[in-house]
């Protein structure tokens, strides 16, 4: 999981759209780490509400995938477990305008949703990504639906990126093994400004995941952690 939080812990306003407060290196870094993996994910909502493809990023970056033997584009996967997913969100248009210098024919993008989604939403979805699949009856069951992307896409290292209803459901079905953290200095405040991990979290603190400090660099204000599970 990589993610930017505030000095406040908040990884967006209050309107959930995400703000540029972390630094180009962040970014930067966010591009280095797709490199590494076979597949990028995230939510529905952050797909809806900024202008994100989950690409590889440029020239140099497809190159860094290629010397490690990757494909030159990662996988794109979305989250939906209601299937209100926007069709006409940015990630489905065929040119990437978001990263400079991106590949002319994107990776596909593959939609994990569940039954409560319905026949005509997935129908609409479907029309737009290259395979809708269902895992579960009203939430998205994540650990069949890795366990799936594992077998038939050949996915062996997978990236959340967000937001924090699914970083929270990750959590919870133990399936993050390392979580990659900036921290910025910047306040943003508000009850209703969303965390890294938000949705229905743990019940009690002696279940809350336990991680264990890996890496902790600095780069002028901003701080990059590396987090591992401590089992």
């Amino acid at each position: 999981m990589n993610m930017s939080m505030t000095a406040d812990g908040k990884i967006a306003t209050t309107n959930r759209v995400i703000s540029s407060f972390s630094s180009k290196r962040d970014h930067n870094h966010l591009l280095s780490l797709r490199a590494t993996a076979d597949a990028v994910m995230c939510g529905a909502r952050t797909v809806d509400l900024n202008k994100v493809n989950l690409g590889p990023g440029g020239p140099k970056y497809r190159k860094l995938r290629l010397k490690r033997g990757l494909v030159e584009s990662n996988l794109r996967i979305i989250v939906s477990g209601s299937g209100t997913l926007d069709p006409n969100a940015h990630i489905f248009r065929n040119a990437a305008a978001s990263d400079k210098g991106a590949v002319k024919n994107p990776s596909p993008i593959i939609i994990l949703t569940s039954a409560r989604a319905g026949k005509a939403r997935i129908a609409k979805l479907r029309a737009v990504a290259n395979e809708v699949k269902v895992f579960g009856k009203k939430r998205p069951d994540l650990r069949a639906a890795l366990k799936w992307l594992h077998q038939k896409w050949n996915v062996r290292r997978l990236i959340c990126e967000g937001g924090g209803e699914l970083n929270d459901a990750m959590f919870r079905a133990g399936l993050v093994d390392e979580l990659y953290l900036t921290l910025c200095p910047r306040i943003i405040g508000g009850s209703k400004a969303p965390t890294i991990a938000d949705g229905l979290g743990f019940p009690k603190l002696a279940k809350a995941e336990q991680l264990k400090l890996k890496t902790l660099k600095q780069s002028k204000n901003e701080l990059f952690l590396t987090y591992t599970r401590d089992r």
